[in-house]
Parts: structure tokens; sequence; C-alpha cells
């Protein structure tokens, strides 16, 4: 007979900086594996770039092939990680739908289309009739081009914190908010065996740095560097309205004739609908109540049930962005102990990503295979001079 293995890497504290959906799932993942767990935030559990998210769950505009893969592996955890939390969080499938009617822009998405297929992604050319069929309240007016991306989704970030916290709480995990991040001691073999905050010192066997757009600075404090681009951007909500989008949840639609930019939307569960401009990494900063009609009014235009709904402008959001695009994933070798969890595709990859997570957390394993390309030595020895010349990937990676 064989004998079991005992795992003896548990660690017996684990301290997460960053209460956004990626840090939430990862603390929820590592307290379930029997860890004690202390999760940490600035300010309150999502209120970061989860709260600015589009929560669009795909992997149709992911590339090179391997990031799509690791995408979509984390798009079909979802129901289960969904489940696992044993509350509604607000996710639906249905697809997304989007059209084109400029012949380069047409050219551009049925190349895209094409990809998504030789990579085995059910992506497909859709005629103007049948995206009508499949969203008749939308107002789409001519097509030259269309496609519908059947396996998409959305979810709400929020309560996929909040879903994430009460079972921490559940598990008797301690949640500390308003609590910035001072400083990270080390001891004599670089380990961070305590996390400092203003209201006092944490101990800590392991440390997760899954701050968003703070992470820069947090790893810092321990002499790591993961350096990001800036990534505002701006989504508008509106009051809440009858259910008006029945089978795709997420729809992009084209510029208008005056030359406005396309807009993207989905409607969320309560009845409120979320609406962006230009592609999802659009940088934009304008948050004013005239930008937030207007983006309404243009929804309005391929979504005539919009027509009676009030715009409400949502400060600008500052999005995690690791500087070439990618996920920083893993511990570092300037502080073995301390392991980064940065992604701007929190959304998508939280189910995926919490799991590897724990996995190299809680069993000491190394999944390389999967996070190989996305380890944070990728950036040591990176200069502000060498960092400027990377290409920036916003268009790469919606």
């Amino acid at each position: 007979m064989t004998s079991m293995t005992v795992n003896n890497n548990m660690p017996r504290h684990v301290v997460v900086i960053g209460a956004g959906i990626v840090g939430a799932s990862i603390a929820w993942r590592v307290a379930s594996r029997g860890a004690r767990v202390t999760i940490l935030d600035r300010a309150e559990p999502g209120s970061g770039a989860s709260s600015h998210s589009f929560a669009w769950i795909n992997a149709g505009a992911k590339e090179p092939v391997g990031y799509h893969n690791l995408n979509r592996r984390s798009l079909e955890m979802w129901p289960r990680f969904a489940d696992a939390l044993g509350e509604d969080v607000g996710l639906r499938w249905g697809g997304k739908l989007a059209w084109e009617v400029e012949p380069e822009a047409a050219k551009a998405l049925v190349a895209r289309v094409q990809q998504l297929q030789s990579w085995g992604y059910p992506s497909r050319l859709v005629s103007r009739e049948e995206l009508q069929e499949l969203e008749p309240a939308l107002n789409i007016g001519p097509v030259v081009a269309a496609d519908y991306n059947e396996n998409e989704g959305q979810v709400e970030p929020q309560m996929v914190v909040n879903a994430c916290l009460n079972r921490l709480r559940e598990l008797e995990a301690s949640i500390v908010t308003g609590a910035a991040v001072t400083g990270l001691r080390k001891d004599s073999q670089d380990r961070v065996v305590s996390v400092q905050t203003a209201a006092g010192d944490i101990d800590a066997d392991i440390v997760v740095v899954a701050a968003g757009t703070a992470t820069t600075a947090v790893a810092a404090l321990a002499g790591l560097n993961v350096p990001q681009a800036e990534s505002p951007g701006v989504v508008i909500r509106t009051t809440p309205m009858p259910s008006l989008l029945q089978n795709v949840p997420v729809v992009y639609a084209p510029p208008l004739e005056d030359g406005r930019r396309e807009i993207h939307l989905r409607q969320c569960p309560d009845g409120r609908l979320m609406i962006g401009e230009g592609d999802q990494e659009s940088l934009a900063e304008d948050d004013s109540q005239a930008h937030a009609d207007d983006l309404l009014a243009r929804a309005c235009q391929h979504l005539p049930g919009l027509t009676g709904a009030t715009a409400i402008p949502v400060p600008v959001g500052w999005r995690p962005m690791p500087l070439d695009g990618y996920p920083v994933m893993g511990f570092a070798s300037e502080a073995p102990n301390l392991y980064v969890a940065l992604t701007h595709s929190g959304v998508t990859l939280a189910p995926a990503l919490n799991q590897l997570a724990a996995l190299e957390i809680c069993d000491g394993a190394r999944a390389d295979a999967v996070l190989g390309p996305y380890r944070p030595e990728r950036f040591a020895g990176m200069t502000p001079e060498t960092a400027s010349q990377m290409e920036h990937p916003r268009a790469r990676h919606r």
C-alpha cells in the first residue's frame, strides 16, 4: 500500500494585502485550505479597480495563444468558483455581440474571428438578421461584419468580493480595512516577517501582495520592482431599467456617423447598465456629467429602450496594468516568502489565479507550465529608461 504524503508546506499565517476580486479570492482559497488568513485593504473591500471594472468574462480579446488559453481556462472555471462561494454573484452567460460599419474595421473583425476559430474558440460571424434575432431590442442599422462569441459572460465584482469575505468570516479569518501598508519588515534572510501599518504590525509567514495599482509601491517596500503603465478608465452607470438585453449580456456597438467613438454596454442584475467607450483599454479620464450624458445618448441610439434612463458618472478608475500587459504571479527572489498577484484581467482570471496561487502558497508547488511566463523576475534590473521602451499593451488585453 502506498502511504499518503503529508503536506508540510502549509503556512501558519498568510497576510493578503488588497481586498479586490483577486486578493479576496486568493485569501478565501488559501483559508479554505486550512491556513490562518488576515486580509487587509487601505480602503473598503472592492473599492479599487474592482469597482470600476466592466466585468466582462472573456478570452476572445486576449493574445497570444498562451495568454488566451489561460483566460479561457479561467472562464470555464467560473461556474465552479461561483458555486463554491455559495452566493449569487451576478454570473450570467450568453456571449458578446459586436458589429462594424466601416470596411477596415470590419476586415479586422473578420480576421480576429478567423484567428479565434483557429485557436478553437467559439467565435463566429453572423448576419445582420441573426444579430437582430439574438438581441431584438437593438437598433442595429447597417452592418458590414458582425461576430458572436457565444461562451462569454458577465459577473458583479463587488458581489464576488462580498461572498469571499463572508466565507472568510466563516473560516475565522481577520478582515482589516482602512489599513494602508507603511512597511514590510524583513529578517536576515530577506523574508518578510511582518506587515507594518498605521494601526500596528501584523506578523506573517507568507505575504501576498494583491493591491492592484498600489502593488508597485507595496512591492517596492520589499525591494521588488513591479512596474505598471497608467491605465485610467471611465465606465458610467445608469439608473435601473427594465430588462433590455434578453439573450446576450455584453454588446460592443460601432461608432456613430457623427464620428463619436464606439461604445460597449451591459446590464447588471439590478437593472442598471454599465456603458463605456472605445475599446475597453481606452485611456479615459473625463468623468464629468456632460460626458456621462453623452455616453448615454450614444447608447440610446443603439438601444432605444434606454430612453428615460439617467446617466450616473463614476469617478475615473485607475486600473492595474503590468507594464507589459501580462499578469505578475509568483514568489519574489528579493523576498522569498512574498507572493505577487497582479493582473489587468482580474475579473476573467480570478478563478484560475486564486487556485494557482493556493497551489504555490499552500503546497509549495511551482505551476511553471502555466505561470512560467508571468513571474516577477522578468522585471528584475529594469531601469526607467528600458521600461519606457516597452510596448504599451492596452489594445491587446481587453
